[in-house]
């Protein structure tokens, strides 16, 4: 099989061989032709020169039985003129003889030349040829067909089935469907969480001003007291499902792509300043210690850019003491800049951290009904991050405290 292989030339590589020496050998005639032709003309116009131009010649032609007795004849009104052409032929034929030489030299030279690219072709050709047997052998659809019915057999509801057909040969093709069928499954199943999750945050408020209406509609009418709790239970109600709606809606255009950002030169350190000086204002009962580096400039959306450092402080400041200190960071080391946002919380365990940025997920239940909050503020600021091209780190120990460290490249 091999040394047939060796031997034989696919027919596309006997196609290209048999164009290369058709053109060659008839761009060698048309070159020979086109000489003989210009040689002659040459001739013609030379001895037409010698006829006194008092002489109108009406025709010529040509006579001889062989190539040294070949005779031009020009004939005019009153004489006839000859041209022997014995010498011209003669010198015409040395020159061809000469042209005759080179051609077949470059001949030789081509036979060398195709044997060159012929033996580095080599193994194309036998890939070509291996192709070409391949494609005589009728295709045996039952595999294909054996692994089309074990997909059908795969339930839509069964989260764990994966597809087995128990053939070796389509092991491979196997792995990367139970693969695809995999993260099918748990997109489906992420997707389901998230709308089960988003029902039950929505559910809550709403319950929450239904009651208080409820208790408007029976006693709040003629007691102030009970007129003034409702109505501020309903504002604070509302605007939490506000906002949650308002982070629904930013993580939907975000996966849509329809969340737009602004890309400008930033200087990280002014933005993180802002966010020191907002939350010194606002929150009185931490204390906020930040530190700055010079030069540390990315590109990147300064709205979005604050958003997510405010989101990491915001998380920082709700699960740690009053009197605690809350960290805030700018560095740079020549090609990287990074963020860094360090409090001494609680902590989120080792098993937990891995989903911090999973939507709606809260690592302690417990801490919820005091802390409050949607559970999606984390993956706005996991979405703001790598949409910039940024990477987030998490440290973090129980009782300790938690460090978030976000890493992005430095323009100049």
């Amino acid at each position: 099989m091999n040394n047939n292989i060796n031997k034989r030339a696919s027919s596309i590589a006997r196609g290209i061989n048999r164009a290369f020496w058709f053109n060659k050998l008839k761009a060698f005639f048309a070159v020979d032709v086109l000489i003989i032709a210009v040689s002659f003309g040459l001739f013609c116009y030379k001895s037409f020169l010698t006829i006194p131009s008092d002489e109108y010649v009406r025709s010529f032609t040509l006579t001889g039985q062989s190539y040294d007795n070949i005779v031009l004849h020009y004939f005019t009104d009153t004489s006839q003129y000859n041209f022997p052409m014995h010498e011209h032929i003669y010198f015409v034929s040395v020159v061809m003889g000469v042209i005759g030489v080179y051609q077949f030299m470059n001949l030789l030279g081509s036979f060398s030349f195709t044997a060159r690219i012929r033996k580095k072709l080599k193994p194309l050709n036998e890939l070509a040829l291996k192709a070409e047997a391949i494609s005589e052998v009728p295709l045996d659809t039952t595999k294909f067909e054996e692994l089309e019915e074990a997909i059908l057999k795969v339930p839509a509801d069964n989260a764990s089935a994966r597809i087995a057909t128990g053939d070796e040969d389509l092991a491979s093709i196997e792995a990367a469907l139970n693969s695809l069928l995999y993260r099918m499954q748990d997109a489906r199943l992420q997707q389901a969480r998230f709308v089960d999750d988003a029902s039950h945050e929505l559910r809550t408020p709403i319950a929450v001003i239904q009651g208080y209406a409820n208790m408007l509609d029976r006693w709040g009418k003629d007691d102030p007291a009970v007129l003034e709790e409702s109505i501020k239970a309903i504002k604070n109600e509302s605007d939490n499902m506000k906002e949650l709606i308002d982070q629904l809606l930013f993580l939907a255009r975000g996966d849509n792509g329809r969340q737009k950002l602004t890309m400008e030169k930033l200087d990280l350190s002014a933005v993180m300043q802002e966010v020191w000086e907002e939350s010194t204002m606002i929150d009185p009962d931490h204390k906020y210690i930040i530190e700055d580096s010079d030069n540390c400039y990315i590109y990147g959306d300064h709205a979005m850019i604050k958003q997510s450092i405010r989101i990491f402080v915001q998380n920082a400041a709700k699960y740690s003491d009053k009197g605690n200190n809350i960290k805030l960071s700018v560095r740079s080391d020549g090609s990287k800049v990074c963020y860094i946002v360090q409090d001494e919380g609680i902590g989120i365990a080792g098993e937990e951290l891995s989903h911090i940025f999973e939507r709606f997920y809260r690592s302690d239940k417990a801490r919820n009904s005091s802390t409050g909050g949607s559970g999606l503020g984390l993956s706005i600021a996991k979405w703001i991050i790598d949409a910039h091209k940024g990477n987030v780190e998490v440290l973090s120990r129980q009782d300790i405290g938690t460090r978030i460290t976000v890493v992005f490249d430095m323009c100049a």
